[in-house]
């Protein structure tokens, strides 16, 4: 069923094809990032090492943002984990740290350690980018639980098997108006034993998890990883972003020409929840929009391009109502 962006302009999606008209939404603000797994590349090293400066260090301080009671709580929760943060960890930056799990790898003393803390205080993440270690978490200021710090691992691109489409399933993406050029881009691959499409998801060019896709449309995603928006690195530099319900309509929508969009990892849901928001780090089943909170309050304006059936009504109010429907611009 073809689904359409209200006034100005309009953006359709028919069959995982997205079609434009006269659409007001941005292409692409910024660089494209080159991030294939074992396609031929000029970028020399490690996609999966490589971090992005600039976006490690989005936002400026603001004192007037910061709720100091919060970020003591989650500082001090932090330190219940051996990260000790001084004041080189200022909340909306990224802070290169030794972790406290591999000591940067022996001798070495390498700042393997990402830690970021949000612009407002009381939300924290971290992650070593040492292959041999990867890990990773969170911790939410609020309550006495220490419980409510997290970790996950770090996924490692030989791990998981994969290897670049075939020729099946290039035809079969292709009949989906999906090209070879921008599967390449989004480094999509096959995996190894069962031919399923694999989707990679990025954070800041790290690999931080995949999604997979079988031709009889069974998804399943590496376990013991954390959620996130899947194409979150296209975003980085947008000011408008289209959010769409899988990979493949995020894939449909680049074709059509806008970059600045992202697919939510886990679908729609089948209704709308008619409790009350839980608090962040109880709201397990959209914990990728808290992940990418940083991202998504840098923008000013969100298009829910969700489908025409109830679960994508769904999904849209669900989003809307995190992340607040002011900045919102819905799809009938």
């Amino acid at each position: 069923m073809p689904v359409r962006i209200m006034q100005p302009g309009h953006l359709s999606l028919t069959n995982g094809l997205a079609t434009t008209s006269s659409v007001t939404v941005p292409r692409r603000l910024g660089r494209v990032w080159s991030r294939l797994l074992s396609y031929p590349t000029h970028v020399t090293g490690n996609p999966s090492l490589q971090c992005n400066s600039d976006a490690e260090s989005f936002g400026e301080h603001k004192d007037d943002t910061i709720d100091i009671s919060k970020l003591t709580e989650v500082k001090q929760k932090l330190k219940l984990v051996g990260i000790n943060c001084d004041d080189s960890c200022i909340p909306g930056r990224y802070a290169h740290l030794l972790c406290p799990k591999c000591k940067g790898g022996g001798q070495s003393l390498e700042r393997s350690l990402s830690v970021h803390i949000i612009q407002d205080g009381d939300f924290a993440m971290w992650r070593c980018f040492r292959v041999d270690c990867g890990w990773a978490g969170r911790a939410f200021a609020g309550g006495t639980n220490i419980r409510k710090v997290m970790s996950s691992r770090q996924v490692a691109e030989k791990s998981l098997g994969l290897e670049p489409l075939g020729g099946k399933l290039i035809a079969y993406l292709g009949e989906r108006m999906i090209s070879e050029g921008t599967l390449q881009r989004n480094s999509v691959m096959q995996r190894l034993h069962d031919q399923a499409i694999a989707f990679p998801y990025w954070h800041n060019g790290v690999l931080v998890g995949c999604k997979y896709r079988s031709m009889e449309r069974k998804f399943r995603q590496e376990k013991g990883t954390e959620k996130w928006l899947y194409g979150l690195d296209d975003i980085n530099e947008a000011a408008e972003v289209i959010i769409v319900e899988g990979e493949i309509d995020k894939l449909s929508v680049e074709e059509a020409g806008f970059q600045n969009c992202v697919s939510v990892p886990s679908g729609a849901p089948p209704k709308v929840s008619n409790r009350e928001l839980p608090p962040q780090e109880k709201d397990t089943g959209y914990q990728y929009l808290w992940n990418c909170k940083e991202h998504l309050d840098k923008v000013s304006r969100i298009i829910l391009a969700t489908d025409a059936d109830t679960p994508g009504h769904a999904l849209a109010e669900e989003l809307a109502r995190r992340l607040g429907k002011d900045r919102f611009q819905f799809v009938n």
